[in-house]
């Protein structure tokens, strides 16, 4: 790989300026500058495999102290795809000329073995760890020179992406950003209404966003306690599964679904076995009586009482109460984080926060699925040329991303930015069918595919 040429400079960070006497590369032309990659998990990783496969240089940016921080959050729990659809192939066939061992395709890794096997080895080839900067928090990312409003010239400047690295900011040129920071840690609020409040912020060290580890870091805190999991996924499902190793845990199970099935999914129709043995598993909990269901409820209001909180919300047109709650694990999805990219120009959903041309395919106000069709560059550009987001955060608010999916969105993209205009044009995807879908959930009487307009008679595939 060709040798990066950099722009930069270093300043103290409580600095109110910044000394503008770049270093200037070798060459005038921005085309000399490599590609920033800002995250280095799954899907950051794969878009520098796919790069540096083509001849382009990278720098890849992680505000982590190792590859794949967020994943190590949940590395005790599980996945639902097995290897096959987890690994990104050219990924794969960068890590096959070393003596990698490959997982069996099959097999159902854990967030840790999806580290150890995969994320870890790859990023130690001698090309991408060459190019990774950890503990490298990007701040912020802009045109050379150009706020937002700045137009003449624009697409003719570089990047520019603010680092804070060593308690200084270091500012790197780029002709091209690809952001695959995720969601993940950026947790929706408790309310119903989607605002963050006062008193859910009062009671921080009682709440819990994220999928608990009973069986290690989190068992002290939760077992024997009355613990309340908000919110009607497969986190909140994977959250419950781990509450209920312990018999003395009493759970409740508080979502906004019109009823409980709704939660279950594809069951035995899912071809992802291990996704729908989640929906089954905690099927059988509940009509056991180990889950306590309060659906749907809204919540409106937390309030402390006694040591204890009580979860205030409207259900079924009447104001109701889930008392005595000690502990409140969150799994309300995630949002996304645009702090830090402001100053660019984007093309984005104003209802789930996806990249615009999404948002139709993905909204699950139209539908259920948990595939949507292969997309790639074109339909992940934005106003800024030459600036994508890719991964989990292209989907916003969304909850139906897969990891195939951004490898074949960060595939397109290292075409397009080679010059491979064709190969980024044709996108191919092939992902499993979740079993059961529905393209209108304010009714619950009827199932229809997410493909139609019109009811099924029966369960549909979604969109394969």
């Amino acid at each position: 790989m060709k040798e990066i040429q950099f722009k930069q400079v270093q300043n103290s960070c409580c600095s109110p300026e910044i000394n503008r006497d770049l270093v200037k590369p070798d060459s005038n032309s921005s085309t000399d500058l490599p590609v920033a990659i800002i995250g280095a998990g799954p899907i950051g990783l794969a878009a520098a495999a796919h790069l540096i496969e083509r001849g382009e240089s990278i720098i890849i940016f992680e505000s982590g102290s190792e590859v794949g921080s967020h994943i190590k959050a949940w590395g005790h729990v599980q996945v639902f795809s097995p290897w096959q659809y987890n690994i990104d192939k050219a990924a794969a066939r960068l890590l096959e000329k070393t003596d990698w061992e490959r997982p069996n395709d099959d097999d159902l890794p854990t967030g840790k073995e999806l580290l150890e096997q995969y994320l870890y080895p790859l990023s130690r080839l001698p090309e991408i760890e060459s190019s990774l900067k950890l503990n490298a928090k990007v701040t912020a990312v802009s045109r050379k020179d150009m706020d937002k409003m700045k137009t003449l010239g624009r697409e003719s400047q570089p990047f520019i992406v603010f680092v804070e690295e060593n308690q200084l900011t270091t500012l790197y040129e780029a002709k091209a950003v690809i952001d695959a920071t995720g969601t993940w840690g950026k947790a929706n609020p408790i309310h119903s209404s989607g605002i963050w409040t006062k008193e859910e912020g009062d009671l921080k060290e009682h709440i819990y966003y994220g999928i608990p580890d009973i069986k290690n870091r989190d068992g002290e805190r939760f077992n024997g306690k009355k613990v309340a999991v908000i919110g009607g996924g497969h986190s909140a499902i994977n959250s419950m599964l781990e509450l209920s190793k312990d018999p003395n845990t009493e759970i409740f199970w508080i979502m906004r679904k019109s009823k409980v099935g709704n939660a279950y999914g594809g069951e035995d129709n899912d071809q992802l076995k291990a996704r729908g043995a989640l929906g089954s598993r905690i099927h059988r909990l509940v009509d056991q009586g180990r889950i306590k269901v309060f659906t749907p409820f809204r919540i409106h209001q937390l309030k402390q009482v006694e040591g204890k909180i009580n979860i205030i919300g409207m259900s079924l047109g009447e104001i109701k109460q889930v008392e005595g709650i000690d502990e409140i694990v969150v799994n309300t999805g995630s949002r996304p984080d645009f702090s830090f990219i402001s100053e660019l120009r984007l093309s984005i959903d104003q209802t789930t926060e996806s990249v615009e041309t999404l948002a139709p395919l993905i909204d699950p106000n139209v539908h259920s699925c948990g595939t949507v069709r292969p997309h790639g560059e074109k339909e992940l550009r934005h106003l800024e040329e030459n600036f994508y987001i890719v991964g989990m955060k292209s989907y916003g608010r969304a909850p139906t991303f897969l990891m195939a999916t951004g490898y074949e969105q960060v595939r397109s993209i290292a075409a397009y930015l080679a010059g491979d205009y064709e190969g980024a044009e044709k996108v191919e995807l092939e992902l499993p069918e979740k079993g059961v879908c529905s393209i209108n959930n304010v009714s619950d009487q009827v199932e229809e595919s997410c493909c139609s307009t019109t009811p099924a008679t029966k369960v549909s595939s979604c969109c394969s």
